[in-house]
């Protein structure tokens, strides 16, 4: 049984956390050859040990850190006015529950929407009230979905983007997402071509495997904290992607919002530069012109300072910007302490991102009207 008192998790994490992550893979691997056949049944039918911690090594790390702001009346949630659905979702692929934001404003008419994945340990619940997107998607007339990942697909409440059987097209997570996705456009009046991802750390990564993996689906991609899609392939290769950044596996072919802390000591800041580096590839790759960064700094009192890169093509349009946050940790900018992993200095990330992707509805004739389904 695979539990928090393992020695050899014990000692995986202890060689991970010194930056000794070719020891710790040699360990893991040796355990995987030790499994008996009794370890295999633990976690699910068809994992082995190594399986077995690539699902828990993510639960065990210190992914995040609560961070809350000093002052009177600061940690009090404000509540958006809309309706907030619970529901599931079932398909071949697996199933989910998810929570679905619906405005006041929404009368029936097409309106945007935004899929938002939550990071490690928390739940749809907790990252609505850490991000604040609902309010902020209340004033635009958004819906906002929150798909939650379950403890029994990882005990820690990460979506598993590490993993290959969960990196592609029409098959497990991928798949479970894109189905609520497509499942909200069919029952609710969504404008097809303003349909957009967004997450934090563990969540963020499978923002960047959504894009990857159904580019026709999502007009534009946020991603908090996270890292690129193919940075990793299994636990082992996930420690040293959020140690020292992962190669991006494919270009991503739709704009592009990143913010990372320069403080973060969990997932490093490197990785959003790997992220912006896989969605330019994407725009040189079909014959552009390599695109130049218009840099501007800022912030204020009760703010962090922040450094905004745009990279726009020669129409003008922004196909990548990049937010580094001065002094930030793990954790969202600019959200309400009342949800986890968050911090209450700016700048606002909720905020920049759904600027971001009403800026960027999919290019016209790019969609199908009723996308084809997984």
């Amino acid at each position: 049984m695979i539990n928090e008192a393992n020695p050899t998790m014990d000692e995986a994490l202890r060689l991970t956390r010194a930056g000794r992550l070719a020891e710790a893979s040699v360990l893991l691997q040796r355990g995987h050859a030790a499994a008996s056949d009794a370890d295999a049944e633990v976690v699910a039918p068809r994992s082995g040990l190594l399986d077995k911690i690539q699902a828990r090594l993510p639960a065990a790390l210190p992914v995040k850190q609560r961070l809350r702001p000093s002052g009177p009346g600061t940690g009090a949630a404000a509540r958006a006015p809309g309706e907030v659905r619970h529901l599931v979702f079932g398909s071949g692929a697996g199933s989910r529950t998810y929570d679905l934001y619906i405005p006041t404003g929404y009368i029936g008419e097409p309106v945007p929407l935004v899929v938002m994945l939550h990071g490690g340990t928390q739940d749809a619940a907790d990252f609505a009230a850490g991000t604040r997107m609902s309010e902020i998607a209340e004033e635009h007339t958004v819906l906002v979905a929150y798909p939650e990942q379950s403890q029994a697909a990882n005990s820690g409440r990460y979506w598993n983007w590490f993993r290959s059987g969960d990196q592609q097209h029409g098959l497990g997570e991928p798949a479970i997402i894109a189905g609520i996705t497509r499942t909200v456009l069919d029952e609710y009046a969504v404008d097809p071509a303003r349909v957009y991802v967004a997450g934090l750390s563990a969540g963020g990564a499978m923002a960047a495997v959504m894009t990857a993996t159904y580019p026709d689906l999502y007009a534009a991609a946020g991603v908090h904290s996270g890292l690129a899609y193919g940075a990793a392939h299994d636990a082992p290769s996930a420690f040293a992607a959020m140690q020292n950044g992962g190669s991006p596996g494919t270009a991503l072919d739709v704009p592009l919002i990143v913010f990372h802390g320069d403080n973060d000591t969990t997932v490093a800041p490197v990785n959003a530069q790997r992220l912006i580096a896989a969605r330019l590839a994407a725009t040189t790759g079909r014959g552009g012109d390599p695109l130049t960064p218009i840099t501007t700094e800022g912030g204020g009192p009760g703010d962090h300072r922040w450094t905004r890169a745009v990279y726009r093509d020669r129409d003008g349009a922004a196909q990548g910007e990049l937010w580094i946050v001065r002094g930030a940790g793990h954790a969202w900018s600019g959200g309400n302490p009342v949800g986890s992993y968050t911090d209450p200095q700016g700048p606002d990330a909720s905020a920049e991102m759904l600027r971001f992707f009403l800026e960027h509805p999919a290019p016209a004739g790019g969609r199908a009207t009723s996308p084809q389904r997984t």
